[in-house]
This record gives structure tokens, C-alpha cells and sequence, in this order.
């Protein structure tokens, strides 16, 4: 269908063939997949005028003659949405902020955008999906002044790039990508077709004007089709926000960034006056830790170049039918499985009978292997009803044949451990440990799961290693 002379046109193309149509099909003619055709927008060529206005065309130029100078940042007076950035925001960079419904994401670019007015400029923060006075609001409630931060309820995309044009803010918001809308194309908005186009034309706004945006986008645990991971390949940076809606802890995680590490996370609590910064998160997840109880372990997890303390909860039962369960929360089930297989055949702890349930407290969710030793002993510890010194931290990989496996980073690790007032810990025993010293706590070097549990819930005086001492051989 066309759209005005030099404007361009919409088809319809199946995703799975790339078969093309000008009207739409329940079935691709091509391919019989139904539900594949997305309606696309196609933009007509550009005039003469319009090609002399855009300059030459660029030519190839010998990577030797780039310049490799470092990109000046906008600096955001939030810590943690800092270091996720890589250390600030790139102007020209499209930044797509996803995560659940209710999760916090408006209320995090809302102080961004706050914190953005000092350093940067004044923001358009386009609210999409509220009224004016509804960010209003929120604003006051979380205490944002709002100088320089400009406010338009408005849902065409045309009409926000206008008014994004004219304005020329330092940074763009745009909450949220699902419920904006190119006019040039039929589709309601949230569509793949709606999200794509819109995305697009947002990313050309930001590289042309060298104006950083944020996008918004909603994920559901199923999985939406037409939510940001449709969208995620045209995007500078991914920070998806983590957490319940009914927990206080939020995770914001880098899954994508060009601009620097996808290792880094950072942590906020949900409160009153919005999200606050966690900056010792390792004391905030073991703030309310019950000391000496069984099913309970303490393990170091590396997120990027953070070492964080978590508590590992587990907690075994007889079984009241013929299929026992497995729940977990924040953990992998099936590692889960592997590791309750593994403890059967090497440690001779079989559960096969019993229910059993692991909970990463917090929120946090954690897929690093380096905890596995610590699930393992919390679901012993349950299982024999004993609990594990509440002053030791376990660190381990746990390998299908019972071994343990040495993981990156152990002494940072053990640094944070000693810092925070733990006097020993479980480790792998491999060559090359001998050279690590950390003052204050005392190693425990194992080579198996079935070692690491009985020295664990034991901790025979014999088994332990003094801090520096070099490892057995």
C-alpha cells in the first residue's frame, strides 16, 4: 500500500522464508507457517534534494587513519546505572531498558533523567503510557525536582521526533517502545512491525543528532513476541532490570553493550522514595541471615568485577508422591538435577525419595557454576538436619565425576569473604593455590563433593589449612 509519493510502502513478509506479499496472510503462500507475516515498512528513495541535503556518500577508509579517541561520557549521578553503562552515557547510543511489568523501570530512567539535567542538559522524557500528571506524581514522590526535564504525553512517534527536533534535548525518553507508533504503517501499536519500525527510526534520530535515548520495553514471562527482544540486535546496550515485584532488591544486568562489559550489574533496593543504590550488596543480602540453621550456606558469586555474598537456602522433605519435586528460585533446575545425581552416585547422599526446594534469597539469580559446591552442602545440611559454621563461605565448581573444579577470580573472592568477617572457606584444591594468601581466613583445600560436604558440616581442626599455607599436592 502506498503512502504518499516518496514517502515508500508496506508489505507483508514471512518471517521464516522471506516470502513477500502486498496484503496479508494468515498462512505464508510459500512456506504454510502460520502467524509469520509482519507488516514492513519499505521508505520510498529520496529526492534529489533530499540526497544533496544528507552530503557525500561516506567512502572506505583504512582502519590505520580512525581515530581511536575515547568517546566523552555523560556522567549520571547513579553509581550503579554507571558502572552497568560501562562508566556513563555514549551520546548517539540507543539504550533499550526491559524487564516485567511493575518491575521499576520508569521510575529508574525518571531519576536518571533527573540526575541527566545536571550533568548533560535538559531531557524529553516522552511518556507514552501515562498522563503528564501522573509522572508528576511519581516525580514528587521520589523526590525529583524536574529543572530542565521536559514532559510530553504523546504516542505518535512522528510527533515526538518533531518536538525532539525543535527542543533538542541532551537525552531522549521514551517510555515505553510498545506503546508508540509510526504512523505510516496499519498495525496497532506493540506489534512486531510497530516495534521494529519505531526502533529504527529512533536509532537514526539518535546517531544523526548524537543525542544518547532510552527506550523502554516491557518482558512477560512468556515471552512476548513483540517485546524488546525483537529489537535487541538494533540496539547499542540491553540492561534488563531483575527482581519480584514483591521483593525490595532490584538487579539491573547488562546482556548487551558496545560501549563496554556485559559482566557488570548493579544492585538497588525498592523504597518509598524510589530505587536507592545497594553499594555493599553482599551485607545487604546477608543482612537478615539466620546463623547455625541447617539447609543454610554462604557463597561468593562473581558478577563482572564484584564479588557478591549470597545465602543459599535448601530444604529437603519425604516425598508425598511417587514423583518428588524439585523447585527452585534464582537457580538453574536443571543444574539442580545435576547436582543431586551427582551427590547420589559420589557422596552417597540419595535424595531420590525426598522433595527438594533451593531459593537464591534476595532475588538475585545466579547461573555462575562457582555456587555449586554451596548448593550442594545447603541440601545436605538440610537432609542430615545439621547446619553449616555460619563463618564459612563454600567456593567450588562440582564436576560429573564428584571433583571440584577451581573457578575465576578465588582471591577476590576470598577478600570479600575476610572483609566481611568470615574466618573460613571451602575451596577446590588445584595447583597453583599454594600462592594465594589472604590474611584473616582459613582454606580449606578439597577434591571432591563427598570431602567438601563431611568437612563442611565436621570441620575436623585436622582438615583445616591455614591461610597462605600452600596446598597439598
Amino acid at each position: 500500500m502506498t503512502r504518499g509519493r516518496g514517502r515508500g510502502r508496506t508489505i507483508w513478509v514471512c518471517q521464516q522464508c522471506g516470502f513477500e506479499s502486498p496484503g496479508y496472510y494468515g498462512r505464508c503462500p510459500s512456506c504454510d507457517t502460520w502467524g509469520s507475516m509482519v507488516e514492513t515498512f519499505l521508505p520510498g528513495k529520496p529526492s534529489g534534494s533530499q540526497r544533496a541535503s544528507s552530503g557525500a556518500a561516506a567512502r572506505p577508509r583504512p582502519l590505520t587513519e580512525v581515530s581511536s579517541a575515547a568517546e566523552t561520557r555523560h556522567q549520571i549521578a547513579i553509581g550503579e546505572l554507571n558502572r552497568v553503562l560501562g562508566g556513563g552515557l555514549v551520546p548517539g547510543s540507543l539504550v533499550l531498558l526491559g524487564g516485567d511489568p511493575g518491575i521499576g523501570k520508569s521510575t529508574l530512567l525518571l531519576q536518571a533523567a533527573d540526575a541527566l539535567t545536571t550533568s548533560a542538559g535538559s531531557v524529553l522524557y516522552v511518556a507514552a503510557e501515562e498522563s503528564a500528571e501522573q509522572v508528576k506524581l511519581r516525580a514528587d514522590r521520589i523526590g525529583v525536582s524536574g529543572h530542565g526535564l521536559f514532559i510530553l504525553p504523546e504516542t505518535s512517534l512522528d510527533a515526538a521526533l518533531e518536538a525532539a527536533e525543535e527542543l533538542r534535548p541532551a537525552v531522549l525518553v521514551v517510555d515505553s517502545i510498545q506503546t508508540v507508533y509510526v504512523e505510516a504503517l496499519e498495525s496497532s501499536p506493540g506489534s512486531i512491525s510497530q516495534v521494529r519500525e519505531c526502533t529504527s527510526r529512533l536509532m537514526q534520530y539518535a546517531k544523526r543528532a548524537r543525542v544518547p535515548v532510552f527506550i523502554v520495553g516491557h518482558v512477560t514471562k512468556e515471552g512476548v513476541i513483540a517485546g524488546p527482544r525483537v529489537v535487541e540486535h538494533m540496539v547499542d546496550a540491553v540492561l534488563y532490570l531483575e527482581g519480584e515485584r514483591f521483593q525490595q532488591y532490584r538487579i539491573l544486568r547488562a546482556v548487551k553493550n558496545r560501549f563496554g562489559s556485559t559482566d557488570e550489574v548493579g544492585v538497588f533496593e525498592m523504597v518509598e522514595a524510589g530505587l536507592r543504590e545497594i553499594l555493599n550488596p553482599s551485607e545487604a543480602f546477608l543482612g537478615e541471615r539466620a546463623r547455625n540453621t541447617p539447609g543454610s550456606a554462604v557463597v561468593v558469586t562473581l558478577e563482572g568485577t564484584r564479588p557478591i555474598l549470597i545465602e543459599v537456602q535448601a530444604l529437603t522433605s519425604p516425598a508425598g508422591y511417587s514423583m518428588p519435586r524439585r523447585t527452585v528460585t534464582g537457580f538453574d533446575v536443571n543444574r539442580l538435577q545435576m547436582l543431586l545425581a551427582v551427590l547420589g552416585k559420589r557422596a552417597g547422599v540419595r535424595l531420590g525419595d525426598h522433595d527438594v526446594f533451593v531459593n537464591i534469597t534476595g532475588g538475585l539469580r545466579v547461573a555462575e557454576p562457582a555456587i555449586d559446591l554451596g548448593v550442594a552442602v545447603a541440601i545436605v545440611s538440610s537432609a542430615r538436619d545439621v547446619p553449616v559454621d555460619a563463618e564459612t563461605v563454600l567456593i567450588g565448581e562440582v564436576g560429573l565425576s564428584g571433583e571440584l573444579r577451581s573457578v575465576s577470580g578465588l582471591e577476590r573472592r576470598l577478600q570479600e569473604a575476610a572483609r566481611l568477617g568470615f574466618r573460613r572457606a571451602v575451596v577446590p584444591q588445584r595447583r597453583g593455590n599454594g600462592s594465594i594468601s589472604v590474611p584473616n581466613i582459613e582454606l580449606v583445600w578439597t577434591r571432591t563433593i563427598a570431602e567438601a560436604v563431611e568437612r563442611s558440616l565436621s570441620a575436623p581442626m585436622s582438615a583445616r589449612t591455614p591461610a597462605g599455607e600452600p596446598a597439598p599436592e
